[in-house]
């Protein structure tokens, strides 16, 4: 269940760190990439069964 909401919340902030706004445009993949190596790293983690 833990990790569940753990995922849906890194999803969440996933989409919202993407430079969709034009002040946000310089950011580059920063934001987004970062979370997206998180998102990843607890994905493989729920499916080993760990969280």
């Amino acid at each position: 269940m833990l990790g569940t909401i753990l995922l849906i919340v890194l999803i969440l902030a996933l989409l919202g760190a993407l430079p969709a706004w034009p002040y946000s445009a310089g950011w580059g993949y920063y934001p987004s990439g970062g979370l997206g190596l998180i998102l990843v790293i607890v994905l493989i983690l729920v499916l080993m069964g760990r969280v």
